[in-house]
């Protein structure tokens, strides 16, 4: 009996599971790329079983790692993870166990290759494949989503792992080839089994933004009982409209990434388990959600590009059974969804602080900082300051060592004295001298590593390793902050004006690619033709039907996508009553008059972290123009050379 029939329960592969599987257990590397819920992970499961060695597993959330490790452990495969939820102890155990050669497969994050540690402990265990789920963040798609993808193939190289598969559901015919590139695999061995699902009905419906809700209460009342996710882009609607539609007869829990962590969990487990059956969330909800029965999904606001719409829509129907997926379509958001581009862009003056910053901190070849700092004295929003790091490496001028936590203080659960008299000899000492040297506020007592080490000798590392055994006892309980990273600095000679030059016009480039998809994506909705083909079109699938029959244009109803309400012309606007109060305020901070960019921020309401310490939000002209297209603020400003 093959291992795919006793491990797995198969009789035989899928076509495309079994082209991919062949290349892998030929020593190829391998690209899969198949529709939601065509059985991508078996691609890497069952070649595990016969690799020699560790197959090593990127994956982008922990939800996913913990379904898949319950899969594979309910096969009797050894797999485990490293993961943020774990103890010490329990990561450990897992590298020992890696090591020894127990384990088949492992699972980590892409950040967890950030920790020094764990490349000391990987670069000692043979690994026979890397295995990169979500892969098309590698590409220009993962630019500010999961910055770490862009280092794979460098990770590749540095661990000398022979082998890569990469797994995706959305990659465009560009990005698959700007993967095949960057992990030198062959075009035969790029397997796609088509985007076309005949069970998803897509349909766009042009509403204008004043009836949305209404129309949206009508559809979901007309399908009462049927397990439906409505995607909105902001945490406040997910609020609003879950609250509107409970008041009007259709019961619905809003979900996103603003509420508390147990919140979330409770309402995701409740939906899996059909006790609710409407939720409205932003993305933040549907990665690693894997419910089968989902009939409907409704795009309350328009999704943010046509990969994400692709990904969103994926999670419909897994069962193949007929299931509706709903855009209520106008233009009204559009400028929402550009302003979160045009925001993740750094100015370059932003840019330039940075590489000084690193220039002046980093003069001992090392470069220690805490990014929400840096975030703030840079004015670049932190997912964007991560990729700039991140293109600062790819360049090599930093290498990232360690990160530690800045300061740790703890609260006694047990006298100090009870906690002292389990210790005796040096131990007893260095326990004493922990105690003593810690300031203590009311509850809280500050650790000072500082004065630990001046007067006791004691490293850091001890004082941790103590305070967590300590925790585990139940002794005191411990709180760490201020997470710093260190950085080597390789290029401490590197051209800081040039480089910031190029560093900008990297992110204008990403910036401009984001908008064009963003308009492909509202080409796609008002297409004259049928919408299943044109989308799998756009994933380069020729093979769907040219008219699928199901879709809204297929049904006669082609969407004529309704103007936003027109506005006044920019030129009649008064440009002084708008921003003389935030000028005032940017020139007493900073001393200089703002930039433009940072003027079209200000008016079109895009947080950047500067706004924060100038309380922007409170002045009248803050978000004054957020209804006008970002780009032609930012025109007219630059006209009138404010």
């Amino acid at each position: 009996m093959s291992t795919l029939e006793r491990v797995f329960g198969f009789k035989q592969l899928r076509p495309g599971q079994e082209s991919v599987v062949s290349a892998v257990l030929a020593g190829r590397s391998a690209a899969a790329i198949f529709p939601t819920g065509s059985g991508k992970s078996l691609c890497y499961q069952l070649p595990a079983l016969h690799l020699p060695h560790l197959t090593l597993v990127i994956s982008p959330l922990l939800a996913l790692m913990q379904d898949q490790l319950a899969f594979l452990h309910g096969r009797g495969i050894s797999a485990a993870s490293i993961d943020s939820a774990q103890s010490r102890e329990q990561a450990s155990e897992v590298m020992t166990r890696a090591k020894a050669g127990e384990l088949k497969i492992l699972m980590i994050s892409v950040e967890r290759l950030k920790n020094e540690r764990f490349r000391n402990f990987i670069a000692q265990v043979p690994i026979s494949l890397l295995v990169v789920d979500e892969a098309h963040c590698i590409s220009e798609w993962g630019h500010n989503f999961r910055p770490d993808y862009l280092k794979l193939p460098d990770y590749q190289r540095q661990f000398g792992i022979p082998q890569v598969l990469l797994l995706t559901a959305t990659a465009t015919p560009k990005v698959v080839a700007d993967m095949q590139q960057k992990f030198a695999i062959a075009e035969a061995d790029v397997v796609t089994t088509g985007f076309y699902r005949p069970n998803l009905n897509l349909l766009v419906e042009p509403v204008s933004g004043a009836d949305k809700l209404l129309r949206l209460q009508q559809w979901l009342s007309a399908k009462a009982g049927q397990p439906s996710i409505v995607y909105v882009t902001q945490q406040r609607t997910a609020e609003q409209v879950a609250e509107r539609l409970s008041e009007r007869g259709v019961a619905a829990s809003a979900y996103h990434a603003g509420m508390p962590h147990e919140a979330r969990e409770a309402i995701q487990r409740q939906f899996m388990a059909g006790h609710i059956n409407c939720i409205v969330a932003t993305i933040a909800f549907g990665m690693g959600i894997d419910k089968s029965d989902i009939r409907n999904v409704v795009h309350f606001d328009l999704p943010k590009s046509i990969e994400n719409y692709s990904q969103e829509i994926g999670r419909a129907g897994r069962d193949g059974q007929p299931s509706d997926c709903l855009v209520l379509a106008n233009r009204d958001s559009l400028n929402v969804l550009e302003n979160f581009v045009y925001g993740d862009t750094p100015e370059r003056e932003g840019i330039r602080c940075v590489l000084d910053q690193l220039l002046a901190g980093g003069q001992g070849g090392e470069w220690e900082l805490m990014l929400n700092q840096l975030s703030e004295q840079s004015n670049i929003r932190q997912l964007p300051l991560k990729t700039l790091l991140v293109q600062l490496e790819l360049r090599g001028i930093i290498a990232p060592r360690y990160a530690y936590f800045a300061e740790y203080r703890f609260k006694y659960l047990l006298e100090p004295e009870a906690l002292l008299a389990h210790f005796s000899g040096e131990r007893r000492q260095f326990v004493e001298a922990l105690i003593t040297t810690s300031q203590r506020a009311r509850t809280w007592c500050t650790v000072d590593f500082e004065q630990l080490y001046q007067q006791h000798q004691a490293e850091r590392s001890r004082v941790i390793i103590a305070l967590d055994y300590f925790q585990e006892k139940g002794w005191i309980e411990v709180e760490s902050k201020q997470m710093t990273e260190v950085y080597a600095l390789l290029q401490p000679g590197f051209d800081a004006e040039a480089l910031s030059a190029e560093l900008h016009g990297y992110f204008s480039q990403q910036e401009a690619s984001e908008i064009r998809r963003i308009h492909a994506m509202l080409a796609l909705f008002a297409s004259e033709h049928c919408l299943s083909q044109r989308l799998a079109a756009y994933f380069g699938d020729s093979h769907a039907p040219q008219q699928c029959g199901h879709c809204s244009v297929c049904q006669g109803q082609i969407a004529q996508l309704p103007a936003p309400p027109a506005l006044p012309a920019l030129a009649e606007l008064d440009l002084q009553a708008l921003c003389a109060g935030f000028v005032r305020k940017h020139q007493e901070h900073k001393g200089v008059a703002p930039s433009v960019e940072c003027l079209t921020r200000y008016l079109c309401g895009v947080s950047v972290p500067l706004f924060t310490a100038l309380k922007a939000r409170q002045l009248g002209g803050f978000a004054a123009l957020e209804a006008y297209p970002y780009a032609e603020v930012r025109a007219w400003l630059a006209a009138q050379r404010v």
